[in-house]
């Protein structure tokens, strides 16, 4: 059973970890127990018994069964609102982490086999940046002989596999011929969206502001419609009464798709140029659109921009190298998981 003082040095090390921003999955496996949701001696005992567990063994080395807590239990709490992961979604969470520990140890071997060695330079700095950040900490103070080595090596095995990393994405750089067949290739990557230049008068409504506001909005919305159909002028109208654009006349400039919200952009895609539209209601009020410019989607020319297009292609080959690598890694290691039902059984308990 663990004892009180190392549950306290496994928080300690997992908050300085998680303060320094270091890979959760890789980092914090190796530090961050679940909390059990057990409560009595008896069954902290059997909490305890089954955290220490095997969870896998891949290439014969063991992962504790805390290392996918850890993992899985990290994942959560950044990915899902409020830590709660939808049912439908946890057996692919399982996977991924699962996935994940995998990697993290093929990889780790893979930089063993390439004789790389971790940047100890940058190990240290990090070190004495945890030393200033936490110099006044107590807790740091009290843990920091039997913290320090675990997290030098989780700042090694993150440095070993950035290193595999940058060393697998260096590939040689693409031909001119190349880089411009990728051009032809993906003309959707260097086409300029469809822009319009659009005019609005919007009387503002507060989201929260009760049916009557936003009644009183749409029949003031319609009056000035109405003006606006005898012959009223748009931009002194807009000037008058938009809460948005008013000392531009209402003129939003170009936009293109995406600055808008979908629904409002499908009704804009209607519009006709120059003809003033009906009031719509918006998130932030009721609307009254003009459309002054459609401006077509347009292919830019290779010349301007034949750098991006080799930088695009560039990182295209490293994320394949990278992806590759990890894919025949994984497909030629020995991987057994032990325990997973009881793990999967626990987890939930904590939903």
């Amino acid at each position: 059973m663990k004892t009180k003082s190392q549950a306290k040095l496994r928080l300690a090390f997992a908050l300085m970890v998680g303060l320094a921003g270091l890979p959760a999955v890789w980092a914090q496996a190796a530090a961050t127990p679940t909390p059990a949701v057990e409560s009595g001696q008896a069954a902290a005992a059997s909490h305890n018994e089954m955290h220490d567990r095997v969870f896998a063994v891949i290439n014969g080395r063991s992962i504790p069964t805390s290392d996918y807590e850890a993992a899985f239990t990290t994942l959560v709490r950044q990915r899902f609102y409020h830590g709660q992961i939808p049912e439908n979604e946890l057996a692919g969470v399982r996977e991924e982490i699962k996935s994940k520990l995998v990697q993290r140890i093929v990889l780790l071997e893979e930089a063993e086999r390439r004789n790389i060695a971790p940047d100890l330079t940058q190990i240290e700095e990090t070190l004495a940046g945890y030393e200033k950040r936490y110099t006044n900490s107590p807790q740091w103070q009290q843990n920091r002989e039997a913290v320090l080595p675990e997290l030098r090596k989780q700042l090694s095995e993150q440095s070993l596999i950035s290193l595999l990393d940058k060393q697998v994405r260096n590939v040689p750089s693409p031909t001119d011929a190349e880089v411009r067949a990728y051009f032809d290739k993906n003309p959707g990557l260097f086409t300029e969206p469809e822009k319009l230049r659009l005019a609005v008068i919007l009387l503002a409504v507060d989201p929260s502001s009760p049916a009557t506001a936003w009644q009183g909005s749409r029949e003031e919305a319609r009056a000035i419609f109405s003006r606006l159909q005898n012959g009223a002028d748009f931009d002194e109208a807009a000037r008058l009464h938009s809460s948005v654009y008013a000392e531009k006349s209402g003129d939003m400039g170009y936009l293109h798709r995406g600055m808008l919200p979908e629904n409002i952009q499908q009704k804009i895609d209607k519009f006709e140029v120059g003809k003033v539209n009906e009031p719509i209601d918006t998130l932030e009020g009721v609307a009254i659109f003009r459309l002054i410019d459609r401006l077509p989607a347009k292919q830019r020319a290779f010349a301007d921009v034949s750098e991006r297009a080799r930088d695009l292609l560039v990182r295209e080959r490293q994320d394949a190298a990278w992806k590759v690598l990890i894919d025949r890694l994984v497909a030629k290691a020995d991987v057994k998981f032990m325990h997973a039902a009881s793990t999967e059984q626990r987890e939930g308990a904590k939903k």
